[in-house]
């Protein structure tokens, strides 16, 4: 098979950066000057990105991370890829690698659920006992997620802790194992749910990325695609079978094609055929087909008779 000349990193570290605003400037420079594309978010408590690059120069910047101290131990999920997974590069300075806002933070290097391996998560999710919790947000698990797994109904992570206090009845007392894209939300969240109380959590080591890749498990368990924050959207993480779990936001047809509602007050993400988009105007409510800067309607240059023909023709 030949090889593909991009590739996609994804990467992250909780460690100390001492003056993380000036690392930010620095890092940004070091990338803009490999040509590398992707988002990148630094605080004082670590490193979390996602770059893509020819091969050449995401092997340069792995060398040059692993030759400063600091990182000289992460661990790098690389995804072969045909292009540039970013239209731009995005290097910036935060108070959080991901967003909890919680009033006493958690340091995932003193306070972590147990890491287990992609094999010990496959045995661990197959015990009646244990309760899976996807740890990211509802567009991601409908999209694909592991079956049996809870869908909590928050739209943002930070909204997670709320959702665990008001559902504290279905954890309380259970074996919890939680999971996410590439490991890093869970770091912080497992953390959270001890000292909170719950005795007993793990989390999948690495994330579904890394599940998806190893050889023993193939990503079995796993329906759907993984939504990923690129341009590919969605990629797959079963190797032995693929299954549909996405359904269209207007018929309830198998699909796997998110697209942002158009009004941009809303943006909400919606799984949509392309047949749809264009029959529902790309927006999720009538509010949103008849909003005075509604894209779709601007991008196509569509008129105001040709709206009202497309308005009347939903009603039929």
């Amino acid at each position: 098979m030949e090889k593909k000349p991009y590739r996609v990193l994804l990467y992250y570290m909780y460690v100390p950066i001492e003056d993380s605003v000036e690392f930010t400037r620095e890092h940004k420079n070091l990338c803009q000057d490999l040509g590398l594309k992707g988002r990148i978010i630094i605080a004082a408590e670590g490193i979390n990105g996602t770059v893509s690059g020819t091969v050449e120069q995401t092997d340069q910047y792995i060398e040059t991370m692993k030759r400063d101290p600091r990182f000289a131990d992460m661990i790098f999920k690389i995804d072969d890829a045909e292009e540039h997974a970013f239209p731009k590069l995005k290097v910036r300075h935060r108070k959080e690698l991901v967003t909890l806002r919680l009033e006493d933070d958690v340091n995932p290097n003193e306070l972590t659920g147990k890491h287990l391996s992609p094999k010990e998560f496959f045995e661990a999710i197959n015990h009646e006992d244990t309760i899976l919790l996807d740890a990211r947000n509802d567009y991601e698990f409908d999209l694909g997620h592991f079956r049996g797994a809870i869908r909590p109904d928050v739209q943002n992570f930070r909204d997670l802790p709320d959702w665990v206090r008001e559902n504290k009845d279905l954890l309380e007392d259970k074996k919890i194992v939680t999971y996410c894209t590439g490991g890093i939300r869970c770091e912080k969240f497992s953390g959270w749910l001890l000292k909170e109380g719950f005795e007993d959590v793990s989390q999948l080591g690495g994330g579904i990325v890394t599940y998806g890749k190893d050889p023993e498990v193939q990503g079995e368990l796993w329906d759907g695609q993984l939504y990923v924050f690129d341009e590919r959207i969605g990629v797959p993480v079963n190797q032995k079978e693929h299954i549909v779990v996405g359904r269209d936001y207007f018929t309830g047809e198998p699909c796997e094609r998110y697209v942002n509602c158009a009004n941009p007050e809303c943006n909400k993400k919606i799984l949509c055929s392309e047949e749809n988009e264009h029959k529902y105007l790309r927006s999720c409510s009538s509010e949103c087909r008849t909003h005075p800067r509604n894209r779709y309607i601007a991008e196509h240059g569509l008129t105001e008779k040709e709206v009202e023909e497309s308005l009347l023709g939903m009603a039929d």
